[in-house]
């Protein structure tokens, strides 16, 4: 069944009409010669000439669904059918009528079919009709409705094209109606001032006050007089021109000879412009000169005139402008005369329709400002109240709150904005789920894709029987609403509710129309929020994923940190803490140039090969190295070629040593960190800059820093310090006050930092690591140097058994005796130099055997007939894990093992 018919059914059912009812209310007082009638009867007589012969049933009936003519293709018809379908006076109003063509055309307020059983009245469903509503052109209201009644069989899909002229015809004809009028007022006005007058008066034309050199003072007049002519009172309104002239504009109401009322805006001006003649361009019929009445330069207005605050308004079709004769010189000045006439009804529509386009073209700039739902949502409502309604409600699925489409947007609303010219209208709360019932102008218009309009809460069915407790404490706050659905790109993205309380007047056609096309445009805006939003979520679930998900076990530092993503985008900011051998930790923070996928998938790449660089234990400027050369690579591959650019990004990595308490850091084109002290004293180490990642051909440098322990070590992304409403240094003063506290934590210390420092709408991503320093207690570690001498092997092994034993390893002590021998023994066999043998005892046992040769042991598998290479495989076996580290004057080869004894998760394995 089509959407119309259903809602017109449902409503019917919910005032408990009956199918089988057979009897109409019937007026006697219906007016026979309103102005409908005098503008339709010509048009009917044509169409009854036209379908002669045919058992076509012609009626038009008033705003209230009152049948005022009947015209019959076939007269035997006027015989034959009931008094209810050949009589004028039978009401058809859809409340009391239910499902027809006259009561649905008022509902739906267009051009609609009923076809058959479509009727609601059993009396009806053997025949079909079409009816179209009649609107009055100057005013935009309904006049009336036109209809064409006729057997099923007859139908024909050409009819709508017929009625539909026969309405504009109709329509044309009330509009010569109102032109009559118009033409009445000014004769009466022409007539008063000759009877009244005594000589001669210039009168002055539109176009002679704007003398042709300004013409937007030709505007500026129209405007403030037919905002005047709305006003339907004595006033006066000053006016002045470009040239510094002032114009006064007098409203005088006025009524003709035959009843017709309306009003007359003469315009008063002190003397033309030096040089500039007045000339008027044309002539309004006959119309006589009027006799000279000087001006004052203080105008006295009669007992009980008011004067117009100067708003701007505009001029409307009905309204006459009236000029003196074309090319005639202006007489002497001051000078006065007729601008314009017309009936108030007409100025207000002519105002309205100004209005309405004004809040078009404020909506074009302040609706979608933000990539936010809610937000676009908000704007919305706020443009609409109070200009358009008193109260907008809107309510958006969850999921397209998430950024993605609903699958049954009908039932997953949720009330998402509430706004109106007060606080107290009992509407539901945001957040609240909303359940609409099918006969409620909400889901009404959602089913049908258009807007629904109901002038009279009070009268509407579908939306009282819904929620009747609900409803009735809402009808004391308003009462009319327009139900309008969101649709953008084909999908249903809610509904918005603009409600009228404080107003008396109802929502009319052309308030559906504005509220339409606010909806449509906010739709728009909220469909591009919605998709942004579902691209962010995508791009930021990627950009966390790709972070670290949780601190490793380290000893070395206390580390806390954050990632705020940008409003707008997501970027690509990373940090990492990377454990090293020698109880070491590497500290790291990068971002990637530019945001989106591109950036976030390139931080992912970026950050997993710092992290394997990292743990080969390079140095600083080293692992920086290796990273331009990456970003470079990345820049020359074809696909990013074709998506970006330049591909470019910066990045700082330090690495603090607990036992020497030593901070060796280099940076890429990044922020410098900040450096706090245990007093408290912040610094920011001035460590070489070196290029972006990316530009290749520079060197980088790497610097030490001491850091005693408790230091906090601060690593930053640009996205803190940089804003476009601050000076960096601005910025870079006030993170040294916040840091200048001593005693908090690094926890403590990143949330200082993003309530104090962070811009509250970060345009960039912010990575923040922070990172308080601890040192290796002095009696955990213990080192020995000897000679490259074979024979001092068995004393290093009996020295650090000793201190296993001290430190109550011994569990750990037959692994770490075997690992060290062989490190030991293979540095006097193929290293060279002093050789320095260091035992760290921290989470596990650490044994490292360093000395000044660069070459570097492999792990081989030895073949039976091999004497050697089998010590190095007895390492691995028995170590959690040993590597390599260089040093500027040689290496260190290192053994970790754990503290529970080697065996188990060594040699056990066979």
């Amino acid at each position: 069944m089509r959407t119309s018919i259903l809602n017109s059914w449902q409503r019917c059912r919910s005032l408990g009409l009956s199918a089988d009812r057979s009897d109409l209310p019937f007026r006697d007082d219906f007016e026979p010669d309103a102005r409908i009638v005098r503008a339709a009867v010509p048009v009917l007589d044509r169409l009854q000439y036209r379908f002669a012969g045919s058992r076509l049933n012609i009626a038009v009936a008033d705003a209230n669904g009152t049948v005022l003519l009947r015209r019959f293709g076939e007269a035997s018809l006027a015989r034959s059918l009931p008094a209810i379908q050949r009589v004028p006076g039978f009401v058809f109003a859809e409340q009391v009528a239910g499902t027809n063509g006259i009561g649905l055309a008022l509902a739906e307020r267009q051009l609609i079919r009923v076809y058959g059983a479509e009727h609601f009245a059993e009396r009806a469903q053997t025949s079909a009709c079409r009816a179209v509503p009649v609107r009055d052109p100057l005013s935009g209201r309904i006049e009336g409705v036109l209809c064409f009644g006729y057997p099923r069989a007859f139908d024909d899909p050409r009819l709508a094209t017929v009625i539909r002229k026969a309405a504009r015809a109709i329509e044309r004809r009330l509009l010569r109606q109102s032109s009559a009028r118009e033409r009445a007022l000014l004769r009466a006005y022409a007539e008063t001032e000759a009877d009244a007058a005594v000589g001669r008066h210039h009168t002055i034309g539109l176009d002679e006050l704007a003398l042709g050199q300004h013409p937007q003072d030709r505007a500026i007049l129209m405007e403030q007089a037919t905002e005047l002519l709305s006003r339907a009172q004595r006033a006066a309104l000053h006016v002045r021109l470009s040239d510094g002239r002032r114009v006064t504009l007098l409203s005088r109401p006025m009524t003709s000879a035959t009843g017709v009322e309306g009003v007359v805006i003469e315009a008063v001006l002190p003397g033309p412009a030096p040089r500039d003649p007045l000339v008027a361009p044309w002539q309004f019929d006959e119309l006589p000169d009027f006799p000279a009445e000087p001006a004052s330069p203080g105008i006295v207005l009669p007992s009980g005139a008011v004067t117009a605050p100067g708003r701007v308004a505009s001029g409307g079709r009905g309204v006459t402008v009236v000029a003196a004769p074309g090319g005639r010189r202006a007489a002497a000045p001051p000078s006065r005369g007729l601008l314009l006439v017309g009936e108030p009804e007409v100025g207000r529509y002519a105002l309205a329709a100004r209005h309405r386009l004004e809040l078009l073209s404020e909506a074009s700039t302040r609706i979608g400002t933000t990539l936010d739902v809610r937000r676009t949502a908000q704007e919305l409502a706020r443009t609409a109240v109070p200009r358009l309604a008193d109260y907008v409600t809107i309510d958006l699925p969850e999921a397209v709150l998430r950024g993605e489409e609903s699958a049954h947007p009908h039932g997953d609303l949720r009330r998402t904005v509430v706004h109106g010219i007060r606080d107290d209208c009992p509407f539901h709360p945001v957040g609240k789920q909303v359940d609409y019932g099918p006969a409620t102008p909400q889901l009404r218009c959602l089913t049908g894709g258009e807007p629904v309009l109901e002038p009279d809460l009070e009268a509407a069915a579908g939306w009282l029987a819904h929620d009747p407790e609900h409803t009735a404490e809402l009808l004391t706050h308003v009462h009319s609403l327009i139900a309008v659905p969101l649709v953008a790109r084909g999908v249903v993205l809610g509904v918005a509710a603009f409600y009228r309380g404080q107003d008396p007047a109802p929502f009319g056609d052309d308030d559906r129309s504005l509220a339409q096309e606010l909806a449509a445009r906010a739709a728009l805006s909220i469909d591009n929020a919605r998709r942004y939003t579902r691209e962010r979520t995508m791009v930021l679930a990627l950009q966390r994923s790709l972070l670290p998900q949780g601190l490793p076990d380290q000893d070395a530092v206390e580390v806390a940190h954050r990632y705020l993503p940008a409003e707008s985008d997501v970027g690509g900011d990373w940090y990492d803490v990377i454990p090293l051998s020698g109880t070491r930790v590497g500290l790291m923070v990068g971002d990637v140039v530019g945001h989106g996928m591109l950036s976030a998938a390139t931080m992912g790449r970026l950050r997993t090969a710092a992290r394997s660089f990292a743990e080969l234990d390079f140095p600083p400027d080293e692992v920086l190295t290796h990273l331009d050369n990456l970003v470079g690579r990345l820049d020359r591959e074809e696909d990013f070629a074709a998506e970006a650019d330049i591909l470019g990004a910066t990045c700082l990595y330090a690495v603090y040593d607990p036992t020497t308490q030593r901070c060796t850091m280099a940076r890429a084109g990044h922020p410098p960190p900040a450096l706090v002290r245990p007093d408290g004293t912040v610094s920011f180490p001035e460590l070489p800059a070196g290029p972006p990642l990316g530009l290749g051909g520079l060197p980088f440098e790497a610097v030490d820093v001491d850091l005693p322990e408790g230091s906090r070590l601060v690593l930053y992304t640009d996205g803190l310090i940089e804003d476009r409403y601050h000076d960096v240094d601005v910025t870079l003063g006030r993170l040294r006050e916040v840091l200048a506290q001593p005693g908090r934590t690094p926890d403590e210390t990143c949330q200082v930092i993003l309530n104090s420092v962070a811009p509250v709408h970060p345009g960039d991503d912010i990575a923040l690591l922070v990172a308080r320093t601890r040192a290796l207690p002095a009696d955990r570690i213990a080192a020995w140097d000897l000679e490259p001498d074979p024979a001092l092997v068995g004393e290093v092994r009996a020295d650090a058994m000793r201190q296993l034993a001290d430190w109550g390893l011994d569990e750990a002590a037959f692994a770490a005796e075997l690992m060290l021998s062989e490190l030991v023994t293979n540095a006097i066999r193929h290293g060279s130099g002093p050789i320095r043998v260091r035992l760290l005892f921290d989470r596990s046992l650490i044994c490292e055997v360093s000395d000044t040769s660069n070459t570097a042991p492999h792990l081989r598998r030895a073949a039976s007939t091999d004497e050697g290479g089998r010590g190095l495989f007895l390492v691995a076996q028995l170590a959690q894990s040993w590597g390599t580290r260089y040093l500027p004057q040689g290496k260190v080869i290192w053994a970790e093992c754990g503290l529970g004894g080697g065996l188990e998760g060594g040699l056990g394995g066979g």
